[in-house]
């Protein structure tokens, strides 16, 4: 034991010592941004879940769990919730398999590909604010272009984002359309990453093009699948931007997500606790979901 001791303080000991040191003072700056605008806002948005903050008079009051208890039978939180889930699963499976697609396409040496790819890409450097505005030109009953074409063909034209039914819908396509050449470009290069001697030796052992895809492509793409499968589920939880300006959460709160309600209980009422309540409630959703993805999906170099 004391041989251990002593090897364990010659290692620690000298220039050992200064290079851990150093080490330690390269990231330093990023470890104080990483404290300041992540690690500390956590921290605050966990304490005052349990408390009852007034901004305006500066003041709070600790309530315990009140906050949680009163989420638990609020519903329309629960609403909020299932909305919010609901527009998940429409944008994620939808959206990775379009993706994926659109990967595949532009991964062939075609005419025209690099313009096609930027295209592809153009509406997510867009702004979602802008994209959701034109949208709902796109989509109004009255002077969109969609009740235009009805009208042309002779069909009926629905107010989309008037309607309790489809206005849920609406907010799904645009969030599709809009996260589309995000997905696109990550699955374009994680197929890209995929060497062409594995599909050579496949077409020599007579496998076909379906043969090749369920055999090479997809357990190849793994990896790469599952990061964004992560990102689109987080993303798709914290939907906001464009349910905030197509709908603000109506009609009757049909489209109403967890981030737009946060954001009425903490900026409309000043209920910076209780929307503290259900920031902490979607990150403990959002902590549990990645967890069960990264365990059973999780790629390992025996797969």
């Amino acid at each position: 034991m004391s041989t251990m001791i002593g090897a364990r303080r010659r290692r620690l000991s000298g220039p050992h010592i200064r290079r851990i040191l150093v080490g330690y003072l390269f990231i330093l700056p990023s470890l104080s941004v990483l404290a300041l605008f992540v690690v500390w806002p956590i921290i605050q948005t966990i304490w005052m879940s349990f408390n009852n903050v007034d901004f305006l008079n500066q003041s709070s009051a600790w309530v315990g769990a009140d906050n949680y208890r009163q989420l638990a039978s609020d519903s329309r939180f629960w609403n909020a919730l299932r909305n919010t889930a609901f527009y998940t699963l429409g944008v994620v499976p939808i959206g990775l398999a379009l993706s994926l697609l659109a990967a595949l396409a532009l991964a062939e040496p075609l005419r025209g590909r690099s313009l096609f790819r930027a295209a592809f890409f153009l509406p997510v450097v867009s702004s979602f604010a802008v994209v959701a505005i034109v949208w709902q030109f796109l989509l109004n009953q009255d002077i969109g272009i969609l009740a235009y074409w009805s009208r042309i063909l002779g069909l009926p034209s629905a107010a989309w984002l008037n309607s309790t039914v489809w206005a849920l819908p609406a907010v799904i396509i645009v969030g599709i359309w809009k996260g589309l050449g995000f997905n696109m470009v990550i699955l374009l290069a994680g197929l890209m990453g995929i060497s062409d001697t594995y599909y050579e030796a496949a077409s020599i052992d007579g496998a076909g093009a379906f043969t090749r895809f369920f055999q090479i492509t997809l357990p190849m793409l793994r990896p790469t699948a599952l990061f964004v499968l992560v990102m689109a589920i987080i993303g798709s939880f914290q939907v906001f931007d464009q349910v905030y300006v197509m709908t603000r959460g109506g009609p009757l709160f049909s489209t109403e997500t967890i981030v737009t309600y946060m954001y009425h209980q903490g900026f409309e009422l000043y209920q910076m606790g209780y929307a503290s309540a259900i920031a902490v409630v979607l990150f403990v959703i959002l902590l549990v979901v990645t967890f069960f993805q990264l365990r059973f999906l999780r790629y390992n170099d025996v797969d």
